[in-house]
């Protein structure tokens, strides 16, 4: 019976070993699958946890970029819309800041812009600034013109005119004068598409502006004075692409090429409505009060006014400025006359409720720069007068303007000595 048991109990202990056995192989191959780099490897470890966080990492990287792209392309199409707007506000705010800094202590930051401080020198031999510098060209003004006056202008200078229908006839003896005395920077700023069509068939230069209504309208139907208004506010743009302009108005005839006869040294440079020494340059006019009794005698400087339809202007801030005024007070006042205007902003001093325009300016040669009532009151009836040969004659004076302007072209041309008699000095 001892013997019987001893079998069973080794007979137990041997199966169990065997199931140990196999529940040991078993738990071998399972962490095997798992754990292929050991169950007490760290590298394993780190390994398994790298790319756990890689793959997340992916994933979240993967949506935040769509997001943040699609963020970048809303902004971007924003900023795109908005673009054209800032630049023109940037514009707009150099042109005021250019303007604000014409004001207090013009003088002394004029003078630091030109150049350094320097003392006064001896007596007789100190003479003031002229000259206002000429600012900077900006061609995103006008793009069109800006290529259009590249081709035309010589040395950033040319003649221009204004004109529509109404002055066909004379527009064509004007630029006859032009070719004939060989200027070529001029320009036609035509007022409508029939003078358009008309300077590129005489192979005359010539500038269509975009459309616009307030121009347009007194362009196409407009009268001397008014079409004469226009030029205010077209000629800015020249200016601000950095171009000098020599503004004609269209009954004149040129004799010489007038670029050789300036100074240049003035913001505007002027022919005169003067006849005579005194009414073109100036005067000590007497005012006498007898009631006043020892002060009776009042002394007051004349001169006659600058002709609006003949001018040299460069491309200074001052100019500008005056171009501005003359434009405002223009489009305000409808019963202004330019020419009037044009004067009164030139020489008004600055006084209590006003601040003058701080512009040099210089009056052209009267027997150079002619005005027809020179011609015919003083010049055709002088023997040694009837010799000059003029820049140009500016038949301002007289209504009869295309006869007499044909006349001009006899007499200084043809060398037809009586061209001039058959007309009154003054008009009929």
């Amino acid at each position: 019976m001892a013997v019987g048991r001893r079998d069973k109990a080794a007979s137990f202990r041997g199966s169990r070993i065997v199931v140990a056995i196999v529940i040991g192989v078993l738990l071998g191959c399972v962490i095997a699958f798992l754990f292929p780099y050991g169950l007490f490897n760290p590298a394993a470890s780190v390994q398994n946890r790298r790319i756990g966080k890689t793959n997340f990492q992916i994933g979240s990287s993967s949506c935040e970029s769509s997001e943040r792209s699609k963020m970048l392309k809303s902004e971007i199409v924003s900023l795109s819309e908005k673009n054209s707007e800032l630049k023109k506000q940037v514009r707009d705010l150099t042109e005021r800041l250019q303007l604000a800094e014409q004001g207090k202590d013009q003088a002394q930051k004029q003078f630091l812009v030109l150049g350094e401080q320097h003392k006064a020198g001896p007596f007789g031999t100190v003479k003031a600034l002229r000259t206002n510098p000429t600012v900077v060209p900006d061609d995103s003004v006008n793009p069109r013109l800006a290529k259009i006056l590249e081709k035309v202008a010589v040395r950033k200078e040319l003649i221009v005119a204004l004109a529509n229908s109404n002055v066909k006839e004379m527009l064509e003896v004007w630029f006859s004068s032009i070719k004939r005395v060989g200027i070529p920077n001029y320009l036609v700023i035509a007022l409508d598409d029939h003078i358009e069509e008309f300077c590129k068939s005489n192979d005359v230069p010539v500038y269509k502006r975009d459309p616009d209504a307030g121009i347009d309208a007194v362009g196409r139907s407009g009268g001397n004075h008014a079409v004469s208004g226009l030029k205010f506010r077209i000629l800015r743009e020249f200016l601000q692409l950095g171009y000098s302009v020599l503004l004609s108005d269209v009954d004149i005839i040129y004799l010489q090429n007038p670029f050789n006869h300036l100074y240049r040294d003035s913001d505007v440079e002027s022919m005169t409505d003067g006849h005579n020494n005194m009414t073109a340059y100036g005067y000590n006019d007497v005012f006498d009060e007898p009631a006043m009794g020892w002060a009776r005698y009042a002394h007051t400087m004349r001169i006659w006014v600058y002709n609006s339809g003949f001018f040299f202007i460069r491309p200074t801030i001052p100019s500008i400025e005056l171009l501005d005024r003359v434009a405002d007070r223009l489009a305000k006042q409808s019963n202004s006359w330019d020419q009037a205007v044009f004067n009164e902003e030139l020489f008004f001093p600055s006084h209590p409720g006003y601040e003058g325009l701080h512009a040099a300016k210089r009056t052209m040669d009267f027997y150079m720069f002619m005005n027809s009532k020179v011609l015919f009151k003083t010049v055709r009836k002088d023997a040694k007068l009837k010799k000059l040969k003029p820049v140009i004659v500016h038949v301002n004076y007289h209504p009869d303007k295309l006869r007499r302007m044909k006349a001009v072209v006899e007499f200084f041309v043809n060398g037809k000595q009586d061209a001039l008699d058959p007309y009154p000095d003054g008009s009929e």
